[in-house]
């Protein structure tokens, strides 16, 4: 009964025999072709411009079908200014609008060059797939520009439609849409293995961008999670990321690009630390600020009193939550201001800033009246945030804390495991469990702290595992024993500044820890990879991103401006098409000139793996899923033969 009530369902969309017997053909013929190329990023840190590049670019890919199509035809310096008009179709068409004497000339010729790369990276699809991925309104000029393969025709078709298109004064327009079609088409399905958010200057932009992407998914990071639970309003979570943000001058994205009204902290710093250099608070500055460029003695000022409120705040987290096990991070009731020193675990440091105005040693872990009021109204600030929240829950919608695809496992930061290689027993929101366990759990509890329903007070404190899943010891997204914020602010000694990783970053060396893992989680180590991002690899120490024999991919390169002299490349994207697997090494991102050049870099692809032969759809997940409709509608089809569902004309 329950299966006929499933096929009746299904006989609304396939109303009859024909119906159902033209899908499955169709289903058939797309199982038949070739695997879709997924890219694999992780670490982005907000740098939106070298990403998109990195996606316009299908890092790399569209350079090598241009130069494989063109090669014998245009020269270096065409092909490149080709890949050029693909990556920034605004820019370049700006440039040669002012350069070209025959602007409209140029916009044919480009044209045609374009639809020749546009074929070749939709060779994958079937028609209407390609279609689906056109731009609205053009795209059927646009599939006949495609598939006009008959050589008697090819020619008239292609000359009354591009003229069509230069004489009604749509070109530029054309020429944009069609190169975002075929980056569309060269990367047919997006993994972000965490950490979109903090250092870089717009994680805003990457997450309109994504929000418009056909196909991605995400696997959240320590640096997401923070701001999920500031989403859900806990304090701890927003004073992090705020000091994070205003020590890398992100002041265009917090006040412009998600409307946190910052105005009440920088009334207070100012107020409070007025004879206060701050010396050691100033920001980091990576980008300018376009909309909202604050004084860098303000924005030292501004760092230094959402800090302190973060380590009060901290506190009292720790001390309500025993089973964190943070009792050491407990450091502002340690600071001796008659000696000048705090002691961290056992060890007195000398301070290298004394100046606390705020700071009520008898009661070190409470808010001040004016520090209360403070936080209060940047809480409203991130509740009430329509954009981060609207980007936030397309997070959830389309993320998790681990994801298997296609025979491979993805997460952010680690699998807790102890020195002998054995999963580690961690006890989060009154549970203790290990592996798959634990990540199928904080997953769920993850979900439920965000979109509770509690009052405010209730729905921050569950909130609290999204801040411990931040910093925590035991926590997977973050893999090392403590984080030293404290220590890098107020002591000068750098060996206090350490932040040891846990023993997982030193198992996945060797194959076997890599085995466990993935068969723990249902994967044979002998089809299955695992792709793993957080920990930059320094490349230029000569360190490899290839772990466990072949099985562990760690994809941290170093988007992030901030971290490519530790890595000496910037960035990586692991792509797997189906005839191999590979890693894209990026070189760092030149943004536009003034003159309206730019300097493209063409990454170092290194091929990880050849594929003993090429992969279908049939042989993805998604194939499983479309072998399994194909079954339901032979049923359907039966149904309908037997008269149990009567067929509609």
């Amino acid at each position: 009964m329950a299966d006929l009530k499933y096929l009746n369902r299904l006989s609304r969309d396939y109303p009859n025999i024909k119906a159902a017997s033209a899908e499955i053909i169709n289903l058939r013929a797309i199982l038949a072709l070739p695997k879709g190329t997924e890219y694999f990023l992780s670490d982005l840190h907000g740098e939106h411009e070298a990403f998109i590049h990195m996606i316009k670019s299908a890092s790399g890919t569209i350079k090598m079908k241009i130069d494989e199509h063109f090669d014998n035809i245009l020269s270096e310096r065409e092909r490149e200014e080709l890949a050029a008009l693909v990556y920034n179709a605004k820019a370049e068409l700006k440039r040669k609008k002012e350069s070209e004497r025959d602007f409209d000339e140029w916009c044919r010729i480009a044209i045609y060059r374009l639809i020749t790369i546009c074929q070749s990276v939709s060779t994958k699809y079937t028609r209407y797939r390609v279609r689906q991925r056109l731009p609205k309104y053009i795209d059927y000029s646009i599939d006949e520009l495609l598939h006009a393969d008959d050589e008697a025709n090819k020619s008239y078709y292609y000359n009354e439609i591009i003229n069509s298109i230069v004489e009604t004064g749509i070109a530029e327009d054309f020429i944009i849409e069609l190169t975002e079609a075929i980056s569309r088409l060269a990367v047919d399905k997006l993994h972000i293995i965490g950490d979109i958010f903090d250092r870089g200057a717009h994680p805003d932009a990457i997450m309109e961008y994504l929000m418009d992407f056909h196909d991605v998914d995400f696997q959240w990071g320590n640096h997401d999670i923070v701001w999920m639970g500031a989403a859900a309003g806990n304090r701890a979570c927003i004073t992090n990321l705020l000091r994070m943000n205003i020590s890398y001058n992100n002041f265009d994205m917090l006040e412009v690009g998600y409307g946190i009204n910052l105005r009440p902290l920088a009334t207070f710093a100012e107020k409070v630390y007025a004879d206060d250099p701050c010396q050691y608070f100033k920001p980091h500055i990576l980008d300018e600020n376009k909309y909202d460029p604050v004084p860098e003695e303000l924005a030292a000022k501004m760092h230094k009193a959402i800090a302190i409120c973060q380590f009060k705040l901290e506190g009292q987290r720790i001390m309500a939550h025993p089973e964190y096990k943070l009792e050491k991070r407990l450091l502002l009731d340690k600071i001796n201001l008659e000696e000048g020193t705090v002691e961290v675990e056992g060890v007195k440091w000398p301070l290298r800033d004394t100046n606390f105005p705020t700071l009520d040693l008898n009661d070190p872990y409470q808010l001040t009246a004016e520090e209360e009021e403070v936080v209060n109204a940047l809480v409203a600030s991130f509740l009430n945030s329509d954009k981060l929240q609207k980007h936030i829950k397309f997070l959830f919608t389309h993320g998790e804390l681990y994801t298997k695809i296609n025979g491979n496992l993805m997460y952010h930061g680690c699998i807790p495991m102890d020195e002998e290689g054995e999963f580690m027993e961690v006890e989060l929101n009154g549970k203790t469990l290990k592996g798959k366990a634990l990540m199928d759990f904080l997953d769920d509890q993850v979900r439920r702290a965000y979109y509770s329903e509690k009052d405010q007070d209730e729905r921050e404190y569950d909130a609290d595992l999204m801040w411990y899943l931040w910093l925590g010891g035991d926590s997977p997204l973050f893999g090392k024993e403590k984080m030293t914020t404290f220590e890098r602010l107020f002591i000068e000694d750098k060996s206090t500044h350490k932040e040891y990783t846990r023993p997982y970053y030193k198992l996945i060396k060797e194959r076997k820890a890599c085995e466990k893992i993935l068969l723990e989680f249902g994967l044979d180590p002998n089809k299955s990879k695992i792709l793993n991002g957080h920990v930059p690899v320094k490349i230029k120490d000569g360190e490899s991103p290839i772990k466990g024999g072949g099985l562990l991919y760690v994809i941290d390169g170093g988007i992030s401006k901030a971290y490519q002299k530790q890595t000496g490349i910037a960035g990586y994207t692991f792509i797997y098409n189906s005839r191999f697997m590979a890693f894209a090494e990026h070189k760092p991102y030149s943004p536009l000139r003034e003159d309206g050049t730019q300097e493209f870099h063409s990454p170092v692809m290194k091929i990880v793996e050849n594929l003993p032969e090429r992969l279908l759809i049939i042989d993805t997940d998604q194939g499983k899923d479309l072998v399994g409709k194909v079954e339901d509608l032979r049923s359907l089809i039966q149904a309908f033969k037997n008269g149990e569902i009567k067929e509609k004309y």
